[in-house]
């Protein structure tokens, strides 16, 4: 072969140029505002709020004791864990475990989309003390009971299904439970995301925890045998409800003023669409057991719900695939495995036919 041409070799010398990488430049590692809130907005909003406050937190103790946030070294950040276990809480008492776990969560997520490694073994034995501790202290999680059925026909037999606020509870309750529905999702449904079949209620959740790139779900619920807890029956008669009051669109659960007048109807005396918050949930979860008189009614939340669903559809005879589908949990969630072991721990006891 002969010698390359002058032109052909300049261009082979151009091309490799061009392609050999290249120092990245102040600007290569800025982000306009415009991105920022992007980014900001790729975040489950209640965990970004939860990991905000946490954050916050973080970066105010580590300016207070003269170490750096951001990176933290495993000194810090497991110092910082064992001062989370000995500061008590607004409410006088010590944090639960899974409070200090998701503050941890929140300085390794930082660092991770900073690009930066941390070393959170330390931590999380320091972690793994603190629960040892309070167990043999004999303190225990608390978690909302599960609104198991016959707990959720003891709620749903308070409300008065002729009422505004009576049928505005009960949908609550009966969606709440046959959803599985975190009290995020049950707060953002709007009335278009309910679809009627010759089958039953199909919900649009359009976004969830689990979901946070808000590809969305259907949920299908068949009719109930009971008209009172039929999610079906009980749907249909609160958009028949609110279509008597004008509603025909927006938010499917609303607050309800003082005079009975609902939230975005002439009068009303709530500003904005009137769309119930997480709290506003609980509030009518806890109610409803305290008319009941249910035992620690005043540890009832919508959480209560979604345990309640799943352990019912567990003992049921659900299988974990389909629980977890159906409450958009991950396969591996413990959660769910739990909720199985609930429903297990009866019917599949050792002891159960042994002859005691």
């Amino acid at each position: 072969m002969g010698d390359l041409p002058v032109t052909e070799l300049a261009r082979l010398n151009d091309n490799l140029t061009a392609s050999l990488p290249t120092p990245a430049g102040a600007a290569d590692r800025e982000l306009t505002e415009a991105a920022r809130a992007r980014v900001a907005g790729g975040f489950a909003t209640n965990t970004s709020r939860a990991y905000q406050r946490d954050w916050e937190t973080f970066t105010a103790w580590c300016a207070a004791h003269g170490r750096s946030a951001l990176p933290a070294t495993p000194e810090t950040v497991t110092e910082y864990v064992t001062h989370l276990a000995a500061t008590p809480t607004r409410k006088g008492t010590l944090p639960a475990p899974s409070t200090i776990e998701r503050s941890l969560a929140c300085i390794q997520s930082r660092h991770k989309k900073a690009g930066l490694s941390l070393n959170a073994e330390f931590a999380r034995l320091a972690l793994r003390d603190y629960r040892k501790e309070r167990a043999s202290a004999g303190q225990r999680t608390h978690k909302a009971p599960p609104a198991e059925l016959t707990v959720l026909r003891a709620l749903v037999d308070t409300t008065d299904s002729a009422s505004l606020v009576g049928l505005r509870d009960r949908v609550v309750l009966v969606l709440g439970f046959a959803l599985m529905g975190r009290r995020s999702e049950l707060a953002a449904l709007d009335i278009i995301d309910l679809t009627f079949t010759a089958d039953g209620l199909e919900v649009a959740i359009r976004r969830s925890k689990t979901d946070q790139d808000a590809i969305g779900e259907i949920v299908p619920l068949p009719y109930g045998s009971h008209p009172a807890t039929c999610p079906v029956r009980v749907a249909q008669a609160w958009l028949a409800m609110l279509k008597g009051h004008g509603v025909t669109e927006g938010p499917l659960l609303r607050a309800i003023d003082r005079h009975g007048r609902l939230s975005g109807t002439p009068g009303a005396t709530m500003r904005g669409t009137g769309r119930m918050s997480g709290d506003g949930l609980n509030k009518i979860v806890r109610r409803a057991a305290q008319r009941a008189g249910l035992k620690d009614a005043d540890t009832f939340t919508a959480h209560s719900l979604r345990a309640g669903g799943a352990t019912a559809a567990a003992k049921a005879g659900a299988s974990m695939s389909a629980i977890a589908r159906h409450g958009r949990w991950s396969e591996k969630s413990p959660v769910v495995h739990g909720y199985i072991r609930a429903a297990d721990k009866w019917r599949d006891n050792p002891m159960r036919d042994v002859g005691l």
